[in-house]
């Protein structure tokens, strides 16, 4: 399989765990958005009956809509049965690092609430420790982003504000905030780093998701691959 095909058969495993009358969460990115186009078919053909979607972005809110998943918010629902996103990053312990689509705060917010939280992967994905590959996005008021970027020298990380590709200027969050991208050599304790980083001023919040992951499947050249807590 190829990657694209990997992203595929993670999506239609995430499909077993959904059933009638159950509240989603809508991760953003390119894998989740195989599931949520899957999960619209179900939905439009009448497999599966009384499921909405709880979208963690504007771009997972069109996509639900577009394919027939009933959208509601998140103050509409008492509870959300389960969340399904992908990740940037996964140590073998299942810590994540999420948000490169910049919608890490919404993410973090439905998926913390999900009774179960399924994450989808190619194995491109894996790593020996968060930090190996990819930077951490953390969400930032914009008038204290320069601040937070010296500030985040303390922690002997570098810092970039997230540049947008078509448009002029810095990438600019749903909720109206910046993006910045902190390089960590290596994360040894990715629990204690990701509360660390949101006591500072200004963070709105930061793309460590420790402890957070139910069950991970990791699509392979042999198939789909299952990690559980």
């Amino acid at each position: 399989m190829n990657v694209e095909e990997m992203k595929k058969a993670v999506a239609k495993e995430a499909l077993k765990f959904i059933e009638d009358e159950m509240v989603v969460g809508l991760g953003t990115g390119s894998t989740t958005a195989y599931f949520i186009k899957y999960l619209g078919k179900l939905i439009m053909e009448g497999e599966l009956e009384d499921v909405y979607g709880v979208p963690t972005s504007h771009q997972a809110r069109l996509l639900a809509l577009e394919v027939g998943i009933p959208v509601v918010s998140l103050d509409e629902v008492d509870a959300i049965d389960i969340a399904v996103d992908g990740a940037d990053e996964v140590d073998p312990h299942m810590n994540l690092i999420k948000g490169r689509g910049a919608a890490l705060t919404m993410e973090k917010i439905i998926e913390y609430r999900a009774g179960m939280f399924i994450v989808l992967v190619d194995e491109s994905k894996l790593v020996e420790y968060l930090g190996q590959k990819m930077p951490v996005p953390i969400e930032v008021i914009p008038a204290a982003w320069r601040a937070i970027a010296e500030e985040l020298e303390v922690f002997n990380a570098t810092a970039e504000l997230r540049m947008a590709v078509k448009k002029d200027g810095p990438v600019v969050t749903d909720n109206g905030n910046f993006i910045l991208d902190a390089k960590f050599a290596r994360i040894e304790d990715p629990l204690d780093l990701e509360i660390e980083l949101n006591t500072i001023p200004g963070v709105v919040e930061n793309g460590i998701f420790a402890d957070i992951a139910d069950i991970i499947l990791v699509g392979t050249p042999e198939g789909v691959k299952r990690m559980e807590r």
